[in-house]
């Protein structure tokens, strides 16, 4: 791929929503009696005065209802009738998830605002979805985004509000002590030019450690869904693998490896977006206050999670088994989710790293991002809280 990411795209189709019908209800009016009419004599002046005051009035009243009318329209066009949400059946997209299932999002646009969730499998399908008009906003890793940002020379998408952070890293055999001890291994990411196998092969190079996207090099990266990791190197086909959680977790627990690499510790503060949320730039355009709410809605689901860390977890993972057909082991997800930082905060400065780092191992050509951001609605939204502004790049 000449100007993005070299990703495969897999696509999961739609779930099915239940639509809810909205009734719309008017209230009919009393019928009163009449009043009993008065006759008045007036002289020709104040008929005259009168005839002027009913015509002026009649000029007042024409402009209100004018306004009026105008302001209703507007206020109608401000809304769409519909918004089609994305997000993935991953408890890295909470934020969303739970924007879904406590009714925030319902609240924040109105009940005319027909919701319908998209749910996709994988990065470069959301962005795929986008490009064809299938999703409005859609909560995403940061590398699709940067993808379908410089395919579409800048005008398909922005970010506009961020949704996880943390939550990955490099998990080996138990008798890999050191990164020197990976030359001439086969380790696992989760699909070429992801978050992940970006972050291991930058990291790598760091080391002095060579790969190519065939597979060669000194170590072999082998991508492959998670699932296919997991087995593998319970089976000890692999030797490795940089994931996300809760596939960290689960392959210590079950295959019996150890964590090598946190990814937090290779960043400043420990803190790099996993998840951000995008929405096209034409519905962002035409919509501005249906940002707003979706921003607001996002905002009330990460209060809900610091508030509420049980409860999220419970909520998130019954919503994963609705749609997956399986649950996160609740002693997985303990772990799991004490390594991610859910956050309304879309941390730029790391999504910029890690196109350079991209660049660096030859999976992105030099590219700008100028303008990929939009975060006008969000830092709304956070002055209106009491809360700091996130600053664009």
């Amino acid at each position: 791929m000449a100007s993005g990411l070299r990703e495969r795209v897999a696509r999961m189709p739609t779930m099915p929503v239940k639509s809810t019908k909205l009734v719309d209800f008017t209230r009919g009016a009393e019928r009163m009696s009449r009043p009993k009419k008065t006759s008045y004599t007036l002289s020709l002046g104040r008929r005259m005065s009168i005839t002027m005051i009913a015509a002026a009035l009649v000029l007042v009243l024409g402009a209100c209802s004018s306004s009026s009318t105008r302001a209703s329209a507007n206020a109608a066009v401000a809304m769409p009738s519909e918004l089609r949400f994305g997000y993935f059946p991953n408890f890295t997209h909470a934020v969303g998830i739970i924007a879904l299932e406590k009714g925030y999002l319902t609240k924040r646009l109105g009940k005319r605002v027909k919701i319908t969730p998209v749910i996709f499998n994988a990065g470069p399908a959301a962005i795929e979805g986008l490009f064809g008009n299938a999703v409005d906003v859609t909560l995403v890793g940061p590398n699709p985004t940067i993808t379908g940002y410089t395919q579409s020379a800048g005008a398909a998408l922005r970010v506009i509000a961020g949704g996880a952070s943390g939550g990955a890293g490099l998990v080996v055999r138990a008798d890999i002590d050191s990164v020197a001890d990976l030359k001439g291994k086969t380790i696992a990411t989760p699909q070429l030019g992801n978050t992940q196998d970006v972050a291991l092969r930058y990291f790598l190079k760091t080391k002095g450690l060579s790969t190519t996207t065939e597979g060669g090099g000194d170590v072999h990266v082998m991508p492959q869904d998670n699932a296919t990791a997991l087995a593998g190197f319970t089976a000890g086909t692999i030797d490795g693998a940089w994931v996300p959680e809760p596939w960290v977790s689960r392959m210590v627990a079950e295959g019996g490896g150890k964590e090598l690499v946190n990814e937090k510790s290779l960043w400043k503060g420990g803190k790099f977006v996993v998840t951000n949320t995008i929405a096209s730039t034409a519905f962002l355009q035409k919509y501005p206050p249906a940002i707003s709410a979706v921003v607001e809605a996002e905002l009330d689901a990460t209060a809900f999670i610091k508030a509420h860390p049980a409860d999220a977890k419970s909520l998130v993972n019954s919503y994963i088994k609705s749609v997956t057909g399986s649950s996160i082991d609740p002693k997985y997800l303990d772990s799991a989710w004490s390594q991610v930082d859910f956050t309304i905060d879309p941390l730029p400065s790391t999504l910029l790293k890690s196109a350079a780092h991209a660049h660096s191992v030859g999976l992105l050509d030099s590219v700008s991002l100028a303008g990929l951001y939009d975060l006008k609605a969000l830092n709304a939204a956070l002055v209106k809280r009491g809360e700091g502004k996130v600053s664009a790049p």
